[in-house]
């Protein structure tokens, strides 16, 4: 891509098309078992009793990623890693200037709070990205038939990310392939990483690579170039999500005609949120009934990391610290 072969780049999209089943409703406040340290898990998010309780993983573990004190939903927990493959593709080693979200927490009520469907654009200057999540299988039929082998694709590709440039594109499916394709879709060339110590080493195979490892080998070492990535790199491609969060959760819940119109100077996302119609109609979901949100478009200062002309989205940069978890100003 670097070289130039396919031309110019048009738009780095991104899917985490991956199967998220309501979690239900509790009761109320559920008890923490005796064997966790629930201050200490908490740690810097209020110390609050929690509303969930799955039935594999409890009260505490896991569903955290659907509640905003904790986690950033699928974009957060599975989404980054192909939000992170995009931006390598991109050559972007910053924020994008502008940011831009579609979503919600749609098709069943629960007690999460995160998106489950979602479309986001990250506007950079050269291409943009664009991100789309849906936890929803293909159609209400899927539902019952099974969740796991019944969702979505964009080019045979579910978790992965498509770069579509002016002479070709490149398909990574996977955290091991890539396909090359010329602009009429004939491949062109397959990368692939079969050797599994390879993999390992480069951190490519799911679960192959200790990354947990390699992060607490270098604290422990205080050397910062033992890391298999920069800590910048992991911060951009983080932070590429939470400004996303942000545009939707200062949103508000718009009828469908008020989106369309909304999105109508943007075509990549107003195409993307229509396919995310089609798809939430498959679903029975009525979006004139179960409104989506429509994010705040927000332009930001990728040098100072701030939005620009928005109080509300810049509270939501950093959140309230809870004592003693308080990360300082100045270290």
């Amino acid at each position: 891509m670097r070289s130039g072969k396919l031309g110019r780049v048009k738009v780095a999209r991104g899917f985490c098309y991956k199967p998220r089943m309501s979690i239900g409703r509790t009761t109320g406040p559920q008890a923490v078992p005796d064997y966790i340290n629930y201050d200490l898990w908490c740690g810097p998010a209020p110390l609050t009793p929690p509303r969930r309780n799955n039935p594999k993983f409890g009260p505490v573990h896991y569903d955290w990623h659907w509640f905003w004190a904790y986690g950033g939903g699928d974009l957060g927990n599975q989404g980054i890693h192909q939000v992170d493959i995009c931006r390598w593709l991109l050559g972007e080693p910053k924020l994008a200037p502008f940011v831009l979200s579609v979503g919600g927490r749609l098709g069943y009520v629960d007690d999460a709070e995160t998106p489950n469907t979602m479309v986001l654009y990250q506007g950079y200057a050269k291409a943009p990205l664009v991100f789309e999540v849906r936890g929803l299988p293909k159609n209400k039929d899927a539902q019952a038939a099974g969740w796991e082998k019944n969702m979505d694709a964009y080019r045979d590709v579910r978790i992965g990310c498509v770069i579509e440039c002016e002479g070709g594109s490149v398909v990574v499916p996977s955290y091991t392939d890539a396909l090359v394709y010329d602009k009429d879709g004939k491949l062109l060339r397959k990368f692939e990483t079969k050797d599994r110590e390879l993999a390992g080493r480069l951190g490519l195979a799911a679960g192959s690579g200790d990354h947990h490892g390699n992060w607490i080998a270098a604290i422990r070492s205080r050397k910062p170039s033992l890391l298999t990535a920069p800590i910048l790199e992991g911060h951009i491609s983080s932070a590429l999500c939470h400004t996303a969060n942000i545009s939707y959760r200062v949103g508000t819940r718009r009828q469908p005609g008020e989106i369309k119109e909304a999105l109508q100077d943007n075509k990549l996302l107003a195409e993307a949120y229509d396919r995310m119609a089609a798809h939430l109609d498959a679903n029975g979901v009525d979006v004139t009934k179960d409104l989506v949100t429509l994010g705040v478009p927000l332009r930001l200062d990728p040098n100072k990391e701030r939005f620009i002309g928005n109080d509300a989205a810049n509270r939501l940069l950093k959140r309230e610290y809870r004592p003693p978890f308080v990360v300082p100003e100045e270290v």
